[in-house]
């Protein structure tokens, strides 16, 4: 009886450790299936204000001054502080407009904006620099597998959303619309 009794220690030990493991989360086969993320309605119509807030890391769409969705976002590698040179890693700060739209980008959509702007070249002739440019508002690069947002800042100084953000988005913000870049 004693190799019965080791046994059936053996057995309640495994089980005890498989119950802890399923509680902590570490055993992804056992215990109820992970929730699926809610199914949002599309958004329709055009939005007229499009809010980024850096340190927080989010993209927010408005019209007539009500929030409608917000999205997460990545930036510049170097994304504190305004964008001042080519180069930099930084996403600009202020008021901007979207400029202009490409579906053949090299990243999933993207969105231009009009930057620089005056004050922008005017602060980098000062300097004797190149004030960099081509900032957009764009999805994952073309060759990425798969439609998930990258988690880290990745861009040269754009601001990048998932695939599925860009593509909501790409129906409602027209050439024209409001960007507000904040710190």
């Amino acid at each position: 009886m004693s190799g019965l009794r080791r046994f059936v220690r053996l057995l309640l030990w495994l089980a005890a450790l498989i119950a802890a493991l399923v509680a902590l989360g570490f055993w992804s086969g056992i215990g109820p299936p992970p929730t699926p993320p809610a199914e949002r309605v599309p958004l329709t119509g055009q939005v007229d204000l499009i809010l980024v807030e850096k340190a927080a890391r989010r993209l927010t769409v408005f019209r007539n001054g009500e929030r409608l969705r917000t999205y997460p976002i990545a930036l510049g590698f170097s994304p504190v502080g305004d964008k001042m040179r080519q180069g930099d890693g930084k996403t600009p700060e202020g008021r901007f407009r979207i400029d202009r739209r490409n579906d053949q980008s090299r990243f999933h959509l993207s969105l231009g904006l009009d930057y620089p702007q005056a004050e922008d070249r005017a602060r980098a002739a000062a300097g004797g620099f190149d004030a960099g440019g081509d900032i957009m508002i764009h999805g994952q690069p073309n060759a990425f597998f798969g439609k998930a947002t990258l988690t880290r800042d990745w861009t040269a100084g754009c601001i990048a959303l998932a695939d599925a953000d860009i593509e909501e988005l790409w129906r409602i913000a027209r050439i024209g619309t409001e960007v507000e870049i904040r710190p």
